[in-house]
């Protein structure tokens, strides 16, 4: 194994991990609030209001907007759409003009919209999740569903979904790797580059290396919350 090459390879590859550690936390930032909002706006739209006009005109078509944009995004590979928003948009003409993304901009709403739906069904699992009475108990206290979502569902949800989420945070971080399958110069994209020009396998040693790291200390960052949150849930009992 020879360092000195290996060395001469980490500028290279900390150009290519700066846009991969950019596009992890844009899509983490983004995908998370949207994930939340999908997610309360599929709960609330659960229950039929009274008036059946208003069920008609708003909440039977955002029910379905959001259960297609669920089955869509969960439905089909990431790399398929990171194909459609960087290859298919181009295709798309509006006011005679096509659109067209770069690369890191069609990276970066691929994953953002691919993992706000799996964020949403993750939200979703942990409101259901939170017992009923709290809903009879916020009626009872003459809370609105706003209300009730906002000072008792969600943070009783959030110490639930810790875990999952920290699960889909680290695939993410190995998902991003996908990204260099539209030629963004990520990390994985570079040492893939330094391979095919030096035929040598070091660059995928040190990038595997970098992708360790980075799972290590999400994992160490997650685990330290969960036992934060877990004190605090005993201390309320």
């Amino acid at each position: 194994m020879n360092f000195e090459y290996m060395a001469s390879l980490l500028p290279q590859l900390l150009e290519g991990l700066k846009i991969t550690l950019l596009l992890f936390v844009i899509t983490l930032v983004l995908s998370l609030p949207l994930g939340l909002l999908v997610s309360l706006l599929n709960e609330s739209v659960t229950e039929k209001p009274t008036d059946r006009t208003l069920a008609k005109i708003i909440k039977f078509p955002i029910r379905w907007l959001v259960k297609l944009y669920l089955l869509v995004f969960r439905g089909t590979p990431l790399m398929l759409q990171l194909f459609f928003f960087y290859f298919g948009l181009t295709y798309v003409t509006i006011g005679g003009h096509r659109i067209v993304l770069g690369m890191f901009q069609a990276a970066t709403l691929s994953f953002v919209l691919n993992y706000a739906a799996y964020f949403a069904e993750i939200f979703r699992g942990g409101i259901i999740g939170v017992n009923k009475g709290q809903y009879e108990a916020a009626k009872a206290l003459g809370f609105s569903g706003a209300q009730t979502m906002g000072y008792i569902v969600v943070p009783q949800m959030l110490r639930t979904v810790i875990p999952p989420i920290a699960n889909e945070t680290i695939v993410l971080v190995k998902d991003t790797a996908l990204a260099s399958s539209i030629a963004l110069i990520d990390l994985l994209k570079t040492a893939q580059r330094a391979v095919n020009r030096d035929m040598r396998v070091d660059a995928y040693l040190i990038a595997a290396v970098f992708y360790l790291v980075i799972t290590f200390i999400l994992t160490f960052g997650f685990n330290y919350v969960e036992r934060k949150l877990s004190i605090s849930a005993d201390g309320i009992k």
